[in-house]
């Protein structure tokens, strides 16, 4: 090597780190300065129906503000995915309970909640913009968040035996437990969950920005209000923008936060063999080689953690001491759950009362139509998850089993898994008409495209998740394509297959809201079903049928929850664990 090859090599050792810790401090000033500019304009003066141009100059600005609703939507979602379906897993007194509300609140249509959340936050900021955007944020919530807290529920009822008794025998405290042992088991599967969380969230975009309630119109400067603007005027070359706005979005999430969760996310497979081809990211690779970085975790992270950890250790030594006496329940404690429960009990009372009261306005051909039209939505839920469930578990499979694949596949599935079909539904129902179909036959279509995703990624990370030395197993003595899928991949694959089609049969039953009541040139096309009558009585501000809608719409999932989820959910953990 001369003195100049040596020099040049030099420069760029020094260099190359420089620019990576460059690229950090940059983004977090972005970040910062992202977070100045919108809370200045949250906090600013209310502007409830917004102009919404739909020049293509305008989409750098709408897709800020988009992803700003989308990320905090999703922060909110994560937190209260992991808090509740901890609580369920571990509380026996509550675990039916919460279950049953997961199931009933999943069920719930975005646009049931929309006239509650939008009163209720437009009544707690009336002079700020905040009101309206904690709003539309809300909405995106309850379309991401019920499939995540699902997921890690499953996850910590498939914790390995071998691992919990671990955990008891080096005394892990509970907060220990849970970030050695749970959060970590749970990672896969919540890393996955949120990407087609975050993909539902893009989904139902046009209907959380943009949407009309009794006699007053909700507009927001983003993405889903432009498309929704320009599909409700037949502007092509408007949605075509919108779709590259967002497909670029979407992109730039999937290269910059979705490929490096995965390839973080990996490390924690349960396995005794590694696998040969991990998962991984560039972006994730330069962030590890950052000076910067590395400092942080070396002098600040690291020592606070061990802290922690030691001061948590001593403190469950001594509590889990026979020495040590157990306090007694105090009596504060005592009397605050009693009021608590007396609250909640007036609460519900109070609730109820108030329903009846509301459904006193309806007739009983009013039921009789919304039963009818519950059973026609459901056998289009059915019909969509059958069709869904024939392509999503093979691809799903293949996906998951084959990394370089799934390199490929994987972005190409979050850009399709995150595009609002009702963006393209405009195109899709004038070709079926043209073809002598109708809205019938493309409720079906478009509630397949909210609910396929839901399967596929729920697969793809059981197929991630099972471990090499099983795979490698299989390959030794020879299994066939049958018994490599009755022995290996089902068993694997099946406490995340029935959380993805629990979630996709909710999700079905939103994407319904939109698949059978769609506003076209000004025009409004629907078909016989529960869905277009939520559209309907959310529009025309008629809350009791509203009421009746979402009850007989929550009443139908939750049966069928009972009737076959519930127990498809008991075999999962009861016969396909991975343990010794």
């Amino acid at each position: 090597m001369t003195v100049q090859d040596l020099s040049r090599s030099l420069i760029h050792k020094r260099t190359w780190p420089f620019l990576i810790d460059l690229a950090v401090f940059v983004t977090i000033m972005s970040v910062v300065y992202a977070m100045v500019a919108v809370g200045r304009y949250w906090f600013g003066a209310v502007v409830p129906a917004a102009e919404i141009s739909r020049s293509p100059r305008s989409l750098p600005l709408y897709a800020f503000y988009s992803l700003v609703r989308m990320a905090t939507a999703y922060l909110l979602s994560l937190i209260f995915a992991v808090a509740y379906g901890y609580t369920a897993a571990y509380s026996k007194r509550w675990q039916a309970v919460m279950l049953a509300i997961l199931d009933i609140l999943q069920s719930i249509p975005v646009l049931s909640f929309l006239p509650g959340v939008m009163l209720a936050m437009v009544a707690l900021f009336p002079t700020r913009q905040m009101g309206v955007e904690f709003g539309s944020i809300i909405l995106i919530f309850t379309g991401q968040v019920w499939n995540m807290a699902f997921s890690f529920y499953a996850s910590l009822q498939a914790i390995p035996r071998e691992l919990r008794e671990a955990s008891r025998v080096y005394r892990f405290s509970r907060l220990q437990t849970f970030l050695q042992l749970e959060l970590p088991y749970g990672a896969i599967g919540l890393v996955w969950n949120s990407m087609v969380s975050v993909a539902g969230g893009w989904f139902f975009l046009m209907a959380c920005e943009m949407f009309v309630l009794g006699n007053r119109d909700f507009r927001l400067p983003g993405l889903g209000s432009f498309l929704q603007s320009a599909a409700g005027a037949g502007d092509t070359s408007a949605i075509l923008w919108g779709l590259v706005a967002m497909i670029a979005v979407i992109v730039l999430i999937d290269q910059f936060i979705w490929r490096p969760a995965i390839a973080w996310s990996d490390k924690f497979k349960f396995e005794q063999v590694e696998s040969n081809a991990a998962p991984s990211s560039a972006i994730l690779n330069l962030l590890r080689r950052s000076p910067l970085l590395s400092r942080l975790q070396e002098s600040v992270l690291t020592p606070v953690t061990e802290r922690i950890y030691a001061g948590l250790a001593q403190h469950h030594a001594l509590q889990s001491s026979p020495d040590v006496e157990k306090p007694a329940p105090s009596r504060f404690g005592m009397i605050a759950g009693t009021l608590f429960g007396i609250a909640l009990f007036v609460g519900v009372g109070y609730g109820m009362l108030e329903t009846f009261r509301t459904l006193r306005a309806l007739t009983g051909a009013d039921l009789k139509i919304t039963v009818m039209s519950a059973g026609a939505t459901f056998l289009r839920v059915a019909a969509s998850l059958i069709i869904a469930s024939l392509w999503a578990i093979p691809a799903g499979v293949a996906i998951g089993f084959h990394p370089r694949l799934a390199r490929i596949a994987q972005p190409l599935a979050q850009i399709a898994a995150s595009v609002p079909a009702t963006a393209l539904f405009p195109v899709i129902l004038l070709g079926l008409i043209s073809l002598g179909g109708g809205l019938g036959t493309g409720s079906i279509l478009l509630m397949l495209l909210g609910t396929q995703w839901y399967i596929l990624f729920n697969v793809i990370a059981g197929a991630i998740a099972i471990p090499s030395d099983l795979k490698e197993a299989a390959a030794v003595f020879r299994f066939g394509t049958i018994q490599r899928w009755r022995t290996v991949i089902l068993p694997g694959i099946y406490p995340y297959l029935i959380t993805g089609l629990v979630t996709a049969s909710g999700g079905a039953w939103n994407a319904s809201i939109v698949a059978e009541y769609f506003h076209l040139k000004g025009k409004v096309l629907s078909t016989f079903g529960l869905g277009a009558q939520i559209s309907s009585a959310t529009d025309s501000g008629n809350f009791a049928l509203l009421l009746l809608s979402t009850i007989v719409m929550a009443t139908f999932v939750v049966t069928v929850n009972r009737l076959v989820w519930r127990p498809l959910y008991r075999l999962g953990e009861t016969r396909f664990r991975l343990e010794n």
